[in-house]
């Protein structure tokens, strides 16, 4: 407690600074100031009040205030800095906020030295990662005769890497610090930072160190949760987890928020009791409270997010929370939006703005995001402006995010115009641009841009370039590529590469060369490569080799439909309608359901989405009667439905009608019917459809476009088709 004197404003200091020490705080560091700088104020002012307030600057961050302090304390007690105490707490603050030039000057010119001194210093270097420094800070500590102490070791710890961090292992094992709990707990984050975690017990040098740890605290538990999710062992982590709790040993924010983040990173395989533990989670935060935490809600919000796309349980757990919501939070529920619902991602971001909230690059990113997810590039030019505004001007993550942006709203141009005009590139940049040609059906020009890259090249960059093959049957180009990917580039090819081919080779009908390779793969196939082996048996009639894949796909992943509809149309294609059915009633039982077709079109800046029928519009009645009328005048040009794509035993006129509401057939008839709009006087029509484009569907685009002679861009989840005076971008091959 301090010493109060008989003047009032010093006691009144005195009082403040004691609430200051117990709890460093913006308030009570302001009211104690406005003390101390008072111009009426005559107060001999104690030797510790300095240290107290040196010491709430480090713990706040406020250098500014801090420098102000020591000036203040060298005009008016330039005996101050003599004190060992007080120097070493200007030492400390300078080193806390990252000032390591005045921290070394007032070391370099203290008369007397302690523990605390090099500690202070010290911890200030590897805050700022310089283990060199240091190094060498520890060895003339030693020559001062000055021997280390936990304190240090856990400092100099955090800024090793593998090789130095074992010199400090050793060395503290010499001096018996090692068993202390923070220089343990420092040993295993050190460890788990830079060496992968062995999936033996017995193999892992941080598991080892926990083995031997006499006592063991909540940080030490959490070190090992975070080592084991750094190295993927996500089943280890939650094992670690599920023990602290069941042994009574509590957790806090940081271990819930690290096992919410482990289940953000679980394999395919392990997703299915994902959902399960996070609601458990959800569970044991709001029994211990700790669902005012801002940072848990975001971790928990991410978790939902990522574990069964769950928005509507994101928004309620976004909307109840009754701390102060920050940029990262915001941030979090509109990436949760982002794919699913864009629009509400965007008028999320809109919301943040009407705050107060500033947008930082990640929050751009997640709306730039959102954008790709609508017909036009309408959204992605307005964001587009504003990251210019915010000053964000050659910022590489958000012009990556820009290129895929426009490249998914189908504006090509624009995608490219932002790659030029970047000034530097990494290997995101190449792999956006890259995607953007394949999607677009462009692979001559990928391909050419890819003979330019000067950056290191990664998987992502060979699938870009195997999919733009794909894409218009270049089979030996594709070969090319994919061979050049070890011999040349040294990247190992991996299970996506894989799928690729075999839907290269699938689309090019050469379909028992994509079964040889799928045999021949180096690992077990996925659902991605036996989708694409049922994709190309399903283009080129193979039905035998179909109902194989379908039944691989179904094993492999049970709530996918696309094995059971596959086997279902197999059967259906050979009037074997009782098998069918008993394929859609297995289907039915596992509570499978198929994916419906939807499609997309923007009018006076309002989305409009339909479904086959016409159904989910307001106006389908009308919708289908004009697209009656229109059927009437493609038949004379030419327009043939394609009848056999109708896998039902009903009539030929039924199967018509059925082909001739497909979703995107809707969603063009409503863009003529509103063609006096303003919004709809362009050249372009655009409709977006969450499913593959069938053959009809395409027919139907292309003869339409040359009766309207205007260009027809449809995004299909595969590609997108430019369908321009009867003919399309894919030349018909897709």
């Amino acid at each position: 407690m301090l010493t109060t004197t008989c003047f009032p404003a010093t006691a009144e200091l005195n009082a403040v600074l004691e609430r200051l020490r117990v709890r460093p705080t913006h308030s009570h560091l302001d009211e104690a100031l406005s003390i101390l700088f008072s111009p009426n104020s005559n107060a001999l002012h104690s030797p510790y009040a300095y240290p107290i307030l040196f010491h709430a600057c480090a713990r706040l961050s406020c250098i500014g205030v801090g420098q102000s302090l020591h000036k203040h304390m060298i005009k008016h007690n330039p005996d101050a800095i003599q004190d060992l105490y007080t120097a070493n707490h200007l030492i400390n603050m300078y080193s806390k906020c990252r000032r390591l030039d005045c921290a070394r000057q007032l070391f370099d010119q203290m008369h007397c030295r302690n523990i605390v001194s090099w500690a202070s210093l010290i911890s200030g270097y590897a805050q700022c990662g310089d283990p060199d420094t240091c190094f060498s800070l520890i060895s003339d500590m030693q020559l001062a005769l000055c021997k280390p102490n936990d304190f240090v070791y856990a400092s100099m710890l955090s800024a090793c890497n593998g090789f130095r961090g074992r010199q400090v292992h050793a060395h503290a094992l010499k001096t018996g610090c090692s068993f202390f709990v923070h220089v343990g707990n420092a040993l295993i984050g050190m460890y788990t930072s830079n060496i992968q975690m062995s999936v033996h017990c017995s193999d892992n040098e941080a598991w080892k160190i926990f083995s031997d740890m006499e006592f063991r605290n909540l940080v030490t538990w959490n070190a090992m949760i975070g080592g084991f999710q750094k190295s993927g062992q996500c089943d280890k982590a939650m094992s670690f987890f599920v023990k602290m709790h069941s042994d009574g040993l509590g957790f806090d924010c940081v271990t819930l928020v690290t096992v919410l983040s482990l289940l953000c990173g679980v394999k395919e395989h392990d997703v299915s009791w994902s959902p399960r533990c996070c609601s458990q989670l959800h569970c044991i935060i709001l029994k211990t409270g700790f669902l005012l935490d801002v940072e848990l809600v975001t971790a928990l919000i991410k978790a939902y997010s990522f574990l069964d796309g769950n928005v509507g349980e994101c928004y309620r757990l976004f909307l109840e929370f009754r701390g102060c919501r920050d940029i990262v939070l915001w941030t979090e529920i509109m990436a949760a939006f982002s794919e699913k619902e864009p629009e509400v991602a965007l008028s999320l971001f809109s919301h943040l703005n009407r705050k107060g909230f500033v947008p930082d690059s990640y929050a751009f990113s997640v709306a730039l995001k959102a954008c790709a997810g609508f017909v036009t590039e309408r959204h992605a030019l307005m964001l587009h402006c504003r990251v210019i505004k915010a000053g964000f001007i050659d910022c590489v993550v958000l012009e990556n995010a820009l290129m895929h942006a426009y490249g998914r709203c189908g504006s090509m141009t624009e995608a490219r115009k932002v790659f030029d005009e970047m000034r530097l590139r990494d290997t995101v940049s190449w792999n956006s641009i890259l995607k953007t040609y394949a999607f677009h059906g462009k692979p001559e020009e990928a391909l050419k841009l890819f003979e330019n890259i000067n950056v290191e090249l990664d998987g992502t960059t060979f699938v870009a370039l195997l999919s733009a093959c794909s894409h218009t049957g270049m089979v030996e180009e594709g070969f090319r590529v994919f061979n050049s990917m070890t011999q040349k580039y040294g990247v190992a090819p991996q299970l996506d590469h894989y799928a690729c081919m075999v839907d290269l080779l699938g689309r090019a009908g050469q379909i028992f060369q994509a079964v040889k390779l799928v045999r021949e793969m180096p690992m077990q196939p996925d659902c991605v490569v036996w989708s694409a082996l049922l994709a190309g048996c399903r283009k080129h009639s193979e039905h035998r080799l179909a109902t194989i894949a379908a039944s691989k796909l179904k094993e492999l992943d049970r709530g996918n439909s696309l094995g059971y509809v596959t086997m279902s149309n197999t059967y259906l294609s050979l009037n074997n309608f009782d098998e069918a059915r008993l394929v859609r009633k297995q289907m039915k039982e596992h509570g499978v359901r198929k994916e419906p077709g939807l499609s997309w079109t923007e009018i006076g800046g309002r989305i409009h989405e339909f479904a086959s029928g016409g159904q989910r519009h307001n106006l389908g009645e009308a919708i289908r009667a004009s697209l009656q009328d229109l059927v009437k005048q493609l038949k004379k040009l030419g327009y043939i439905p394609q009848t056999s794509l109708v896998l039902h035993d009903i009539e030929e006129e039924q199967k018509e009608e059925q082909l001739y509401y497909h979703s995107e057939k809707l969603a063009l008839m409503f863009v003529l019917m509103n063609s006096n709009d303003p919004h709809c006087k362009s050249g372009v029509i655009r409709i977006m459809k969450n499913i593959r484009i069938c053959l009809d569907c395409h027919n139907f685009m292309k003869i339409t476009s040359g009766l309207i002679q205007k260009r027809i861009v449809v995004r299909d989840s595969n590609r997108f088709h430019h369908f321009t005076s009867g003919m399309c971008s894919c030349n018909d091959y897709w």
